[in-house]
């Protein structure tokens, strides 16, 4: 345990700057879909914050590439979208076809090689909560974001995991 501590004292300080920079890009990125989106949309912005973390702390994971992350994320908007059209007449209903939306994402996402896991949650709360103009704006400006950032700071983004 003692050895862990003093790995991460160790990395932390000799790379600190990025650690502050990378968490502030990702804190700012996420106080902007935060500000497009309601608290009513929570799986949503959850599944942006794993984007974050990804394109943020993993930088050089192929997830966190900008045809992953937008790809996989508009693959999860559309089938969150599609099986957000299914009445939920009943629990079972509902949990059958939300899971569906989130099988249909994975499958797409690996088929079309756009792999980015956040988007199954994506196509999870989409599918929950249905999907409006702002979901849709806050969403791709989001991905659209991030995926710049990303591509802009690469020079000067680290692995930090």
């Amino acid at each position: 345990m003692r050895k862990s501590f003093k790995k991460i004292d160790r990395e932390f300080r000799q790379h600190w700057k990025n650690y502050v920079m990378q968490s502030l890009l990702a804190t700012t990125s996420i106080f902007i879909v935060l500000y497009f989106l309601s608290l009513q949309h929570a799986v949503i912005i959850a599944s942006i914050g794993a984007t974050a973390f990804i394109v943020f702390a993993m930088p050089d994971n192929i997830t966190a590439q900008a045809r992953n992350v937008i790809g996989g994320q508009l693959v999860g908007l559309f089938f969150g979208f599609l099986f957000s059209l299914f009445p939920q007449s009943t629990l079972i209903y509902s949990i059958l076809v939300y899971s569906l939306a989130v099988g249909a994402t994975i499958f797409t996402m690996v088929v079309i090689d756009t792999e980015h896991p956040p988007a199954a949650g994506t196509a999870l709360g989409v599918a929950m909560t249905g999907i409006s103009l702002d979901v849709f704006i806050a969403v791709t400006m989001s991905i659209i974001l991030l995926s710049l950032i990303h591509k802009f700071f690469k020079p000067y983004l680290r692995d930090l995991t």
